[in-house]
């Protein structure tokens, strides 16, 4: 093989390189159209979808907005409101405690009344026992017993087995 037959097969192979690449071209270009076509058809049938919602879109972008808006004084708001409530808690449980301290302090002050109260009664009771119904009692057995002996002074005669249990009977 000489140079010139080297030469003629590298000038072929560029050649057939150079027809290959022309007809990738050309399917490239067809493709190339059919797609811009089609592109062309779908923005032409989602036009009238784009320009309705473009209205929308900035609608919603307004509402979103203003919802923002309102949320945050909402929470702002509620917040505040948490706040306050806390603060009102806060107060109405040291209320709680006071009164409960004082709830106790009163019940502790009426046990010791009332303990007071029944330690006098009894001490009445007793008194009342010892002082008067004691004494009644004993002056009761003597004039009881005074009676029996006028009695029997007075009837000078024996008193029957009857009469003497009937007596018995009364001093028990």
């Amino acid at each position: 093989m000489n140079l010139e037959t080297t030469l003629l097969w590298i000038c072929i192979a560029f050649t057939v390189a150079l027809v290959v690449q022309v007809a990738l071209l050309i399917v490239i270009m067809v493709s190339a159209l059919r797609m811009r076509r089609e592109v062309t058809d779908l923005v032409q049938t989602v036009k009238p979808v784009i320009e309705k919602i473009g209205p929308i879109a900035d609608t919603s972008q307004r509402v979103l907005e203003d919802v923002r808006k309102y949320a945050g004084e909402l929470s702002t708001k509620a917040n505040d409101l948490l706040d306050l409530g806390q603060k009102q808690l806060v107060r109405v449980d040291g209320v709680m405690a006071e009164a409960a301290a004082r709830t106790r302090t009163q019940m502790d002050r009426i046990e010791m009344v009332m303990d007071d109260t029944i330690n006098r009664f009894q001490e009445t009771t007793t008194l009342l026992q010892n002082g008067i119904v004691r004494p009644l009692r004993q002056l009761n057995a003597v004039t009881a017993g005074v009676r029996a002996a006028l009695a029997f002074l007075a009837q000078g005669r024996r008193t029957t087995v009857e009469q003497a249990t009937h007596d018995e009977e009364m001093f028990i």
